[in-house]
């Protein structure tokens, strides 16, 4: 019998050693989390497209522009070049690119964003020389009339058509490059052919300056058709597309990766409960062990009343030591027990790492601390355990407060997987901020009405998440103001950077309260001061003249654009931008001015007398 019963006690054992071995693979399994990796692969794409935008944008500026820089055609495909290998590494870290349909991807939208280079070069190049002869016509013209002006006025008389017919051909050549039709292309052959006529009308004087604007406008009739070809070829490039289909490959690939650890977060769930229920059943039997003992020694001593007296010290002696042994036996049972369930309950909790601040809370209150106080009432009656199990009230009750205790274990397991669906939520804040930041994703410079409360409202929107992850406390000085009339994307870049700048300079501050004060003033009728103050590190004095330098950052993790930027778009917007602060420690003050460009309608009152204008 003894045989048999340490056979069930061994098979017990492996029992539970195999569940636990399933638990621990389990959790092993389930605990990588891939969320944010496919987040931050998300957000590469994202930025690629941002650029490619920018990118387009740029292209159709330059269409337009007179001026021969086209940096700006460079700088978003390096960008766009150094997030996609970003992207790539990211990739091959997780082993997301392996299968052929990934590398596909990857391939059509390298082919995609050569061929859309190619392109551009080619459009840099007719586009270069499209500029500089529409830039030459009026320069060109004006000579000749120039000269038509010094004639006699029988002469002037006599040339009027000419002069008039050499005025409306430049106006033709400049109607052609902003609307290109097959009729226009009529009429400017039409003014060349009567231009080449009237040429041999004038004095050999003008041979020449009519002959150069023949030749400009003949490259402006040739060059426009080509540029405006190649707009259309670039446009129709699907580098947008190829980045769509990728984000899709990301969404497909981050849905199969939560199904499986779904499953797996069931599996453990269902090996928990079945350890749980195979401890108990073990605590069971040895507890009906020990009160089989203890009848068995009853018996023993009531058969061999005539020996008590032979043997009472050496029965003491054995009761002792069967006592201790009992003991230790109980309190090593107990000690495994607590050791197994409390472990593998926090393997469970452990593996929602995401939610692991309201995951610990529920572990601080978790009912498996009721074990410990069952087992505290079987150690308070190590002699008459069988007793008290089945006479005593406390002891009646334990039975069953032991499989409500499993059940209760098991409705925790039930809430903390509950826990990770709540994560959701929290996306909806993101949706908001992307939401905001998308609806002045366009890069319009026509001026519109602004409220700047409302402008600086959104900024702070947009860097809510990072201020209150900082503990930073907002202070807004905002002076009534009318609307006025800006460029909302470029005030908005402004305000975005300066807010951000100062959360990250006051990141280590420990002593005093972290404090932003943002602020909104007339300075005179015709300036608008925006203001941002933080009360972080301060600046050195040596930096001042170069913190919106191009690449210039006291951030590790800076790049040196962001203040760069702020500042040509204050440029561009015919203002400055200022930094002024007492010294590292000391914090730091940008001032943005601006032109103050009343919007139609508003009254504007004086910031020194408080009258209409």
């Amino acid at each position: 019998m003894k045989l048999t019963h340490r056979r069930g006690l061994l098979l017990l054992g492996v029992s539970a050693a195999l569940l636990a071995s399933v638990l621990v693979y389990l959790y092993f399994m389930s605990k990588a989390d891939e969320t944010q990796n496919y987040a931050q692969a998300r957000d590469l794409v994202r930025q690629i497209k941002q650029y490619n935008s920018q990118w387009e944008n740029e292209i159709l500026k330059a269409r337009i522009t007179i001026s021969h820089n086209y940096d700006p055609l460079v700088s978003p495909l390096v960008e766009m070049t150094r997030l996609w290998q970003a992207f790539e590494t990211a990739e091959a870290l997780h082993g997301q690119s392996d299968t052929p349909a990934w590398r596909t991807a990857h391939a059509d939208y390298r082919d995609a964003l050569a061929q859309k280079s190619r392109l551009v070069e080619q459009f840099k190049s007719h586009n270069a020389v499209l500029r500089n002869s529409l830039a030459f016509l009026p320069t060109a013209e004006d000579g000749i009339q120039a000269q038509l002006g010094q004639l006699a006025d029988a002469d002037k008389l006599r040339l009027h058509n000419i002069a008039t017919d050499t005025y409306d051909l430049m106006l033709s050549s400049l109607e052609f490059a902003q609307m290109t039709t097959d009729d226009k292309a009529a009429d400017i052959l039409v003014g060349l052919n009567k231009l080449a006529i009237n040429k041999d009308r004038l004095p050999i004087e003008f041979h020449a300056p009519i002959d150069i604007l023949s030749n400009h406008i003949a490259l402006i009739l040739r060059e426009q058709p080509r540029v405006n070809q190649l707009l259309e070829q670039i446009e129709a490039v699907p580098v947008a597309v190829r980045l769509d289909d990728i984000t899709l490959m990301l969404d497909r690939d981050e849905r199969a990766v939560a199904l499986v650890d779904q499953q797996y977060h069931f599996y453990l769930l269902v090996f928990s409960t079945l350890l749980v229920l195979l401890l108990i059943y073990m605590a069971i039997r040895l507890m009906r062990s020990f009160s089989e003992i203890n009848r068995v020694n009853r018996a023993l001593l009531s058969a061999n009343d005539e020996l008590e007296q032979r043997v009472e010290e050496r029965t003491r002696q054995l009761k002792d030591t069967q006592s201790e042994l009992l003991d230790t036996a109980r309190q090593a049972g107990m000690a495994e027990i607590a050791t197994n369930v409390l472990h593998n309950v926090g393997n469970v909790l452990n593996s929602v790492n995401i939610s692991a601040d309201l995951v610990t809370r529920k572990l601080r209150t978790s009912k498996a601390l009721g074990l410990g106080k069952a087992m505290q009432l079987i150690n308070e009656h190590p002699d008459d355990l069988g007793r008290f199990l089945s006479e005593d009230a406390k002891g009646k009750m334990l039975p069953g407060y032991l499989n409500q205790l499993v059940e209760a274990i098991s409705l925790e397991q039930k809430e903390m997987a509950d826990e990770l669906t709540q994560l959701s939520k929290s996306v909806d804040h993101i949706k908001d901020i992307v939401a905001t930041q998308q609806s002045y994703a366009g890069a319009s410079t026509l001026l519109e009405p602004l409220e700047v409360s409302t402008l600086l409202e959104d900024a702070l929107r947009m860097n809510a998440g990072a201020l209150t992850r900082h503990h930073v406390t907002v202070l807004k000085e905002y002076d009534e103001v009318p609307r006025i009339m800006g460029d909302k994307h470029r005030l908005l870049l402004i305000l975005i950077n300066l807010i951000s700048n100062a959360k990250y300079a006051m990141s280590d501050v420990c002593n005093h309260a972290r404090n932003m004060t943002l602020g909104v003033k007339r300075l005179d009728d015709d300036t608008l001061q925006i203001s941002v103050t933080d009360e972080g590190e301060g600046i050195a004095p040596e930096n001042i003249t170069r913190i919106f330098a191009h690449g210039f950052t006291t951030r590790k993790e800076g790049h040196g654009f962001g203040l760069h930027s702020c500042a040509l778009a204050a440029v561009e917007m015919n203002g400055h931008l200022l930094a002024y602060s007492d010294g590292p420690g000391k914090g730091a003050r940008f001032v943005l001015q601006i032109p103050l460009i009343i919007a139609e309608g508003e009254s504007c009152p004086s910031p020194a007398t408080g009258a209409s204008c």
